[in-house]
Order: C-alpha cells, then structure tokens, then sequence
C-alpha cells in the first residue's frame, strides 16, 4: 500500500496518506526519504531539500516558500512557509495548460432526468411552495406559517414536495441604495426566480420596510403580496398566508415529473472544511462529473473567489475568449478592493481546519479548489447573484464561505449542488438537493450517515477519479429526478440563507 502521493512529476513534496501519518524516523521507500519529525495524515512532507526561499511545489506550482533550509523528510506545514502576493506568486513556476478532457469525443446520446417544467420554460428538481420575505422582521410569523402547512395541508398534495421560507438578514435597517446594494436586492429576487421556486412563489412582507415588494418583486403580482401590517392580529396572519397557501398548493399538485434532457440541469460545485485531499480525489472526481455534465450540454457553476484566487492564471488559459477573461479580471478587481478595505488579505480564508487537514496555504486550497471544475472551456463569469447565462461551464464570482456562496448560487439558479468535504460539515439547504462527497476514508467511516459519495476511495485504489466522477454523474441524475433522497435531507438538516450584503448598515 502506498504510504504517500506526489500530485505532479515536478513536486517536492508528497502527501502522507497513511492514516496513523508517518512516525518519525520511517523510510518511505516509495520516494527514498526518511521522516525527520512525524507527518499527519494528510500533511506534505519534503521530497528533497528545500533551501530558505525556495518554492515549495505541489500541483507543479508553488504553494509557498521555505522560511529556512527544509531537509528531505521535514513535515511541510503553515509554520515554515510563507506566501507571496498572487501576482509574484508562480511567475518562475511553470504551470501545465489543461487540455478539455472530452474535446474529441461526438456529443453523446441525450440523457433525462424525470423534473418538473415551468411556464418560463425552465427546468427544476423540486416542486416547492416558497414564502419569500422582504424583511426579517416577518421570519418569526413566516416560519410559524410554513410548520403549520406542512402539518395541515401539505398531506392534502402528494405531488408538492415541500413547502420552504425564503428568509434572510435584509430589508431594513440598511443603505437601500448604497454602493453594494444590488448584490443582495438581485439575490434576494433571482432566488425566488430559481427553476425549483419559481412556480409556487407567495410573496410576505411586513409594510414598512425600505425592500418593499415593489421594489423586491417588481414583476410579482401585488394582489397575492401579503403585507402583515395590514392584518388584524397575528391569527389574521397565519390566516392569510393559509388561505392563499391552499391556492398555490392546488396549482401545484397538478404537476407531475416528466422526462427532461439532462442539458437543462443547473448544478453548482462548492467545497467547504476542505483537506489536502480535496485536490486528489473528490474535487477532480467532481470536475469529471462537470465536464460530463458539459458534455451533455448542461449548465455548470463553481464559485469561491478567495479560494481560487491564486489560480487564476490557470482558469484564464481555459477561457473561451479575451471578454471572458476581461470580466474575471473585473471581478479580481472588485474582490481584491473588498478585501482591502477590510484590512485583511487572501490568507484569511484558509481555516484552523483546513490547515489541520494539511492545507497550509491559500495557494494549495486555490489549486484543490479549482480542480472540481474539471477541464472544461470557461465560457462566461458572472457577478454575485447574477444569472447563469450560458450553457457550459461559468464562473461565478462569489465569496468563498460555504454559505454565501450556496445562496449566490441558489440566486444564480442551480438545481442541484455537489459539495465536498474532507473536515466535515453539516451544510444542506432545503431548496435544492446538495450531494455530500468526502475526500478522503476517515470523513467517510467517521460520517457514513451524512455523507453520500466517498471519493476516499480513490485514495485507496478502489476507484479512479474517471469512475467516481461517472458515479457521480448518474447519482446527479437519479437525485435530480427524486429516486433517491441525499442522507442530509432524510434527516431534514438544514442551514439558513446568508445573503451577501457589501453594502453599509444603518
């Protein structure tokens, strides 16, 4: 059994993927190095001697560089390496361009998946009744509404499959027209837009909000808009939201599944308590299944601008024209000027968990992060919460925390969501199904029930990433047209919506 994995020919350090890590002193014979000290399961450990300054290279790129000579054997970690600015990152570190995995191949036969159509004329997974907000100062009364629905007359429409709040932190209390504010006014109503929403939307408000269902909502009918002010009571509320809760309930249960092509699915990809295995096996397992998806010609979104950050370079060799790379360029920008303002730097992305699972820099997070969009062409990036445009592979230039982005994305309007994890996280929304994948064995022993796709096997020789990516590929499809449920939804676990609001509070 290998005891540790060297990613690129041009690496000087390899990852321990012995579980109990390397003890000092052992002799790794498969790369002719002695351990100096103990190495963690997932850490790197230097290959050769890595003198003060040098690069120290994974992917074939430097992920840092040394603060002192780093003997051949020497645990590699965030202690004893340091980073540079992205632009003086990999400027002496050549980087492979990578070639579009199925460029040569025919387009193959159309595949379906059994979702539901809307009048718009786009697809979903899911068939919801969803009480969108304008303000959170209706939450309380909203979520009291829906429990009550779903107990009384959910059961009343078998063909529903649930009934959600769209609730976030927004609509009053803020700069309504601030620099910033149209990045969570157009979420807020791209999600409400979303393929899996948009058929069974009921729009709550409470009257005097500056996000009023107008301004909200502008195409929404204002005679179903129900403004709490406007009751006598909050039994008159409940009431109100129940009566037209029925209406949209009975549209509803006339909708049945029928077969659609798999093109029409919008998936997301994301990561989040991400390892140093995240760039070996789930994330690359997951890019197959998006250039799979591509292939078919569906919609791919990833995300997590800190995160990927320092691979740009990479992701613009990939890009279909100089617009595309004008517009990312744009974004960096913006994102980079964000940071800035908050005194802080790239670096504070990578968590204590991250680097206890062998990330030890921003540079080796980007280059795993960036692997789960697989090879294919970038055709289109997009701001945050705006719209997925085009079929294909798109960047969207959310932030990176694990829920800001599933918000953005749900705005952008994914259907379904693969998320990986090598630390472990709880993270579901109940809008769309979200795919757990670990990365690594431990994860997947440790949280056999929670977790749905164990890409730890890939590590163990069990799978390649070309199976585990087609495995996922079909999972998607069966997810998508509600054969299966993911184990987070059976348990009914979900997080709240966090909407990314720049703009000032008031």
């Amino acid at each position: 059994m290998r005891e540790v994995i060297k990613v690129n020919p041009n690496d000087n350090v390899a990852i321990a993927v012995v579980e109990t890590g390397l003890p000092k002193g052992h002799v790794v014979e498969e790369v002719n190095v002695t351990t100096q000290s103990e190495v963690p399961f997932g850490h790197k450990v230097a290959l050769t001697l890595i003198p003060k300054d040098a690069p120290v290279i994974r992917y074939g790129v430097a992920i840092g560089y040394a603060k002192e000579d780093l003997p051949a054997g020497t645990w590699v970690n965030e202690k004893n390496i340091y980073i540079k600015p992205s632009d003086e990152m990999n400027t002496t570190v050549a980087h492979k361009k990578l070639d579009y995995r199925f460029a040569d191949r025919e387009k193959p036969e159309t595949r379906y998946f059994m979702g539901y159509r809307n009048s718009d004329g786009s697809a979903g997974t899911r068939n919801l009744l969803t009480l969108n907000t304008t303000v959170q100062c209706v939450e309380g009364v909203v979520n009291y509404a829906v429990d009550k629905i779903r107990r009384e007359l959910l059961p009343k429409f078998p063909n529903v499959d649930d009934v959600v709040a769209v609730n976030h932190i927004y609509g009053c209390g803020v700069a309504i027209d601030g620099k910033g504010s149209d990045i969570p006014q157009r979420t807020i109503r791209h999600i409400s837009e979303n393929p899996n929403m948009i058929e069974g939307r009921m729009v709550i408000g409470l009257g005097c909000e500056k996000f009023n269902p107008e301004r909200a909502f502008p195409d929404y009918p204002r005679d179903n808009v129900i403004m709490l002010q406007d009751c006598h009571g909050f039994a008159a509320m409940v009431d109100t939201i129940m009566k037209q809760a029925e209406v949209v309930l009975g549209q509803l249960n006339k909708r049945k599944r029928e077969p659609i092509p798999v093109s029409e699915l919008v998936v997301g990809m994301q990561c989040g308590g991400s390892d140093a295995f995240s760039g070996l096996t789930a994330n690359p397992s997951m890019g197959y299944a998006s250039d799979l998806l591509v292939l078919h010609g569906a919609k791919v979104i990833f995300s997590e601008m800190s995160e990927v950050r320092d691979a740009v370079h990479i992701m613009k060799d990939r890009m279909l024209n100089e617009d595309v790379v004008k517009k990312l360029d744009e974004e960096v920008a913006w994102y980079d000027d964000y940071l800035a303002q908050g005194q802080v730097d790239r670096s504070a992305n990578t968590s204590l968990g991250n680097k206890a699972g062998g990330l030890s820099t921003i540079v080796e997070k980007s280059m795993g992060s960036v692997a789960k969009s697989g090879t294919s062409e970038i055709v289109d990036v997009i701001s945050v919460g705006e719209k997925i445009r085009k079929p294909g592979l798109t960047f969207a230039a959310t932030p990176a925390s694990d829920f800001v982005c599933g918000t953005e994305q749900l705005a952008s309007g994914i259907t379904v969501q693969l998320f990986s994890s090598g630390r472990g996280t709880t993270y579901n929304l109940p809008y769309i199904p979200v795919l757990k994948v670990s990365t690594n064995p431990v994860l997947s022993a440790k949280w056999h029930d929670i977790i749905d796709v164990d890409c730890g096997r890939v590590l163990t020789g069990e799978e390649t990433i070309e199976t585990m990516g087609e495995a996922i590929f079909e999972f998607i499809i069966k997810i998508a047209s509600g054969e299966v449920k993911t184990k987070s939804d059976t348990y009914g676990i979900y997080n709240a919506l966090s909407v990314f609001n720049p703009a000032p509070i008031t």
